[in-house]
C-alpha cells in the first residue's frame, strides 16, 4: 500500500465527498471526470482549490483524487474543500492553525428545514382568504 495518498472526507448539506490526494501535478479528478468537466462555474472551481491557495507551499504539488454524490453542485464544491482540507492535515499536522483560520475545517452543519404537513413548505403556509 502506498504511503502518500491521504484520504479525507467532507460533508456538505446532502453531498458527501471522498477525496485522496498524492504528490502530483496538480491535476484534478472529481467522479473521474476533469474539473473544468465537473465543475463548469469558475467560482466552484476556485472553492475546490482555497485550501491549496491559502498555502501556497503546496499549490500544485498535489494530485486530487475525489467521489462524490448528493446535493448541488455548490454543496459538492464545500465538501471537496472540507475533505481536502482534512487530507492536508494528516499529511502535516502544521497546516491546521492555518486551515482552521480560514474555517474550512468547519463542518457547515445547516441542512433544508423538512417540509411540515399543513404548511407548503417548511414555513409557508397556504394563502389566506376571509371567504
Amino acid at each position: 500500500m502506498v504511503k502518500n495518498i491521504h484520504y479525507g472526507t467532507g460533508r456538505r448539506k446532502k453531498a458527501i465527498a471522498r477525496v485522496w490526494i498524492k504528490p502530483g501535478k496538480g491535476e484534478y479528478s472529481i467522479n473521474k471526470r476533469e474539473v473544468d468537466d465537473y465543475f463548469p462555474r469558475k467560482s466552484l472551481q476556485y472553492i475546490i482549490n482555497q485550501p491549496f491557495n491559502l498555502l501556497e507551499s503546496t499549490t500544485g504539488k498535489y494530485d486530487v483524487i475525489a467521489t462524490v454524490k448528493g446535493g448541488g453542485l455548490s454543496s459538492q464544491a464545500g465538501a471537496i474543500r472540507l475533505g481536502i482540507s482534512r487530507a492536508l492535515i494528516l499529511m502535516d499536522e502544521e497546516l491546521r492553525p492555518s486551515l482552521k483560520k480560514a474555517g474550512f475545517l468547519t463542518r457547515d452543519s445547516r441542512m433544508v428545514e423538512r417540509k411540515k404537513y399543513g404548511l407548503r413548505g417548511a414555513r409557508r403556509a397556504f394563502q389566506f382568504s376571509k371567504r
